[in-house]
Parts: C-alpha cells; sequence; structure tokens
C-alpha cells in the first residue's frame, strides 16, 4: 500500500513539528550545560547539572510525543470496519513542559542566589 505524496507531506510536518522542535530543544539545553560545566568554575556544577536534567526532561518528553505522533498519524481502524485517524492534541506534554521548566527556572534562580554564599 502506497502512501499518496500529499499525505506524505503531511507526515513530514508533522514530525518536523513535534519531533525535531523537541529534539533541538533538548540538545540546545546538553550543549549549554556542557559550556557551563567545562567554561565556569566549580561552584556553577550545580547549574550545568539543572541544564543537562532539563533537557534530558525534554528528550523524554520528546520521546513520548514521538510514539503519540505514530500513533495519531496513520490510520487505524475502528470497531465498526471504518478507517480513520485518531488525533489528539498535546495538551498533556505542554503541561508537564510547562511544569517541568517552571521547577528549572525557581532551580535556577534559587542556585544563582545561593552562589555568592
Amino acid at each position: 500500500m502506497r502512501t499518496p505524496s500529499s499525505e506524505l507531506v503531511e507526515i513530514r510536518a508533522a514530525q518536523r513539528t513535534f519531533e525535531g522542535a523537541y529534539i533541538r530543544t533538548s540538545l540546545s539545553q546538553f550543549s549549554f550545560a556542557l559550556i557551563v560545566l567545562k567554561i565556569f568554575t566549580s561552584e556553577f556544577y550545580s547549574i550545568g547539572a539543572l541544564f543537562a536534567i532539563y533537557g534530558a526532561g525534554i528528550l523524554a518528553a520528546s520521546a513520548f510525543r514521538r510514539m503519540q505522533g505514530n500513533r495519531q498519524f496513520f490510520s487505524e481502524v475502528g470497531e465498526d470496519g471504518l478507517s480513520r485517524k485518531r488525533f489528539r492534541t498535546s495538551g498533556n506534554v505542554v503541561i508537564v513542559l510547562t511544569t517541568l521548566s517552571v521547577a528549572a527556572y525557581v532551580t535556577l534562580l534559587v542556585l544563582t542566589l545561593r552562589l555568592g554564599n
């Protein structure tokens, strides 16, 4: 069974959006963590570790979103025998990433304020 060209374009666009953005964000967090760990003194190691953990959380959300996307963008046969696509918005992932981001930035603020002590 061949996938029509228009559907392939839709699948590729969804992969760029749902997979690529999360992967790029996690890679940028890992890169920033590496820069902090390599350039700054040991008192900044906790900040570098924080960004590494934050990047790992985003990478985990990316893997979950990819798993959801693979199920959403391909047809499934319902109980009535009709083929249909199931789409679910990424609301749960957004809530998890918002919570993760707020926690990371609050922790960053606390770590930054403790640097002088």
